[in-house]
């Protein structure tokens, strides 16, 4: 069994995850406390992931970041960026792709904290940042964990965007669950089952967790 699949496959999520942590932070506190008339565009924007078609998102990126189109040739050209079939194209996908489940947890924790504990860290002279960071942040760390964890699990899981975007080129852009479709094509059952079960056995356990220490189920076993 190759490896280098599995290996490209969480390099990837643990990239799109960093990265979509720090757009998703400013995001999801924005969302949560604006009262802007265009917020339900975006909120309708950022969720739209969860009910299209992967297929359908991954063929517009194509379209778009395609050298025979004026922007994809503008980012060729000018900035020297190729985002189909390569890594970097992968990593905007998957971030497109998994920013609703990200965003969603962490604004639902902004969402739930009460008002007062905002005004009070005003009161005492923080800073919008400082409140942030110091006092927000830390108050909703399920939240946070939430998102983190099902941001890399559902990176991990992706096919249609990452096979549209980038091909199936080994060691570039071919990433496990493409693996996995190469080899039952080839009728090569007993490689995409061992592909199969350890990103199961993997997502299965990082999600276990998230319910462990969420619940608070660590805590009584450690007492």
């Amino acid at each position: 069994m190759d490896w280098q699949p599995l290996v490209l496959t969480f390099k990837l999520a643990l990239v799109t995850t960093l990265l979509l942590l720090v757009i998703s932070i400013p995001l999801s506190y924005w969302l949560a406390h604006t009262k802007s008339r265009v917020k339900p565009l975006l909120e309708t924007l950022v969720s739209m992931p969860l009910v299209l078609p992967p297929t359908v998102l991954g063929f517009y990126m194509l379209v778009a970041f395609s050298p025979a189109n004026a922007f994809g040739s503008w980012l060729n050209e000018y900035l020297g960026i190729q985002l189909i079939f390569s890594f970097k194209g992968l990593i905007l996908a998957s971030i497109i792709y998994s920013l609703p489940f990200m965003v969603h947890p962490i604004q639902a924790g902004f969402s739930n904290l009460p008002s007062s504990i905002t005004e009070a860290s005003y009161v005492l002279g923080k800073s919008k940042i400082t409140t942030l960071f110091k006092v927000l942040l830390p108050n909703i760390k399920p939240s946070l964990l939430t998102g983190v964890v099902l941001a890399f699990a559902h990176t991990i899981g992706e096919f249609g965007v990452v096979l549209m975007i980038g091909g199936n080129m080994p060691g570039k852009t071919k990433v496990a669950s493409i693996a996995i479709y190469d080899e039952v094509e080839a009728l090569n059952y007993d490689v995409a089952n061992w592909y199969s079960l350890i990103l199961f056995a993997i997502t299965f356990s990082i999600l276990l967790l998230v319910y462990l220490v969420n619940g608070g189920y660590l805590k009584r076993f450690w007492k």
